[in-house]
């Protein structure tokens, strides 16, 4: 597809801005920070967090996850995929591998992330995020993971896209 021009950022606030280039709009993370998402699958079962998200306005299910270089620069994926998932899940991995980038929607957001693969999993703590997150863990039995996630839709909580990689064979 052919260059639509100069970009122009549109609007910009601490964490997300605003972008035009040619008549194409999109947003992207300010400072062009990327994101790390860990998937953590042992024993047949799968670790998964829930947490409300302002911009569905309800909870939603999701892989652990977080942001690479929001508070130190120049910090690596893999560190930030082991600190993520400890924060988030209360778990510690022996081993933490890059499955590679990915973007999740690349026709509105030019956000990418590493997708880290987390084994050797140690429970170490609870879990639950940092300060002003309230995130709800859950180990969920792979053969389970349908049945799972159309309870938490039954209950209005929104299902991350990237959830589709554990489903991807059943769809099929």
């Amino acid at each position: 597809m052919p260059d639509n021009g100069v970009e122009e950022i549109v609007w910009q606030g601490k964490f997300v801005t605003a972008k035009r280039k040619g008549k194409w709009e999109f947003v992207s993370r300010s400072r062009e920070i990327k994101a790390a998402v860990i998937l953590a699958v042992e024993d047949g079962h799968v670790l998964l967090v829930e947490q409300y998200r302002v911009p569905l306005g309800r909870n939603c299910i999701e892989l652990p996850a977080g942001l690479i270089g929001d508070e130190t620069e120049g910090e690596d994926p893999l560190e930030a995929a082991g600190r993520e998932l400890e924060e988030e899940t209360g778990y510690r991995a022996a081993k933490l591998e890059s499955l590679g980038e990915y973007y999740s929607s690349p026709g509105m957001v030019s956000e990418s992330f590493t997708l880290v693969r987390a084994s050797g999993l140690t429970r170490v703590g609870d879990g639950g995020g940092t300060d002003g997150e309230d995130i709800t863990v859950h180990r969920v039995a792979l053969s389970e993971l349908p049945r799972f996630l159309e309870s938490k839709r039954v209950d209005n909580i929104g299902v991350d896209v990237r959830l589709l990689l554990l489903l991807g064979q059943r769809l099929l």
